[in-house]
């Protein structure tokens, strides 16, 4: 999972980035909210720690920019404690509020919950047009596909097949259901076409494609992601 912090104090960036990389998130920085559009709009971000009092763009408006296109989580920092501006960070679309100084245990507790809500309970990737399965990250709306933060090329039937997969992780499709479904009945393919299909799209999601991570064969029956 990919976690945005975003604070113009970077000794607490870097600290709060030792805790959730011993936890084997991957941490991004950026220290005003310009900065943090940018990373944005260039990595698959899945939960961001965003800092309130900032230059050049604060907390509060950042967080509005982002829930025009976005809604991952955010948990919004800041050393005020008041009702009323929790309030406002909740109202402008925080899921979450710490106030400083904070116990970054607590924090990272905090981090996992809103992951595991956003990711497992609600499924809200899915209907903002993302979609997620560790370091898969398909963008069903601009149609991209990022697999461990790297750009991955795929043909128009490659992605229309990965889709229909990642859609329905777990779920075996067999080759006639693939067909079906990607081709609409505008041509006529046999299970070989498809096998090709699925090859190339290994080789371009997997590691090692010999040992899939994402993309595997139930012998006899069909495909699935998992």
């Amino acid at each position: 999972m990919n976690i945005l912090v975003v604070d113009d104090d970077k000794e607490i960036v870097d600290s709060i980035a030792i805790f959730l990389g011993a936890e084997n998130y991957r941490v991004f920085k950026a220290y005003d909210g310009l900065e943090a559009l940018e990373v944005l709009a260039e990595n698959p971000i899945h939960l961001m720690i965003l800092d309130v009092m900032m230059p050049r763009l604060n907390g509060i408006k950042t967080l509005m920019q982002l829930r025009q296109s976005r809604n991952i989580p955010v948990i919004l920092l800041s050393a005020k404690s008041e009702d009323g501006d929790k309030i406002l960070g909740l109202a402008a679309g925080a899921d979450d509020y710490v106030t400083k100084p904070f116990s970054p245990p607590e924090l990272v507790a905090r981090v996992k919950s809103q992951l595991r809500r956003y990711t497992t309970l609600g499924s809200l990737g899915k209907q903002y047009g993302e979609i997620r399965i560790d370091g898969l990250w398909v963008n069903t709306e601009s149609k991209t596909v990022q697999v461990d933060g790297e750009d991955v090329r795929l043909t128009p039937i490659e992605y229309k097949i990965l889709e229909l997969l990642v859609r329905n992780r777990g779920r075996v499709f067999s080759a006639d259901e693939i067909y079906s479904r990607v081709w609409n009945g505008d041509s006529v393919v046999g299970d070989n076409t498809i096998a090709v299909h699925i090859r190339h799209i290994r080789e371009k999601i997997e590691i090692n494609p010999k040992e899939p991570r994402y993309l595997k064969v139930v012998w006899g029956i069909g495909y699935k992601i998992d």
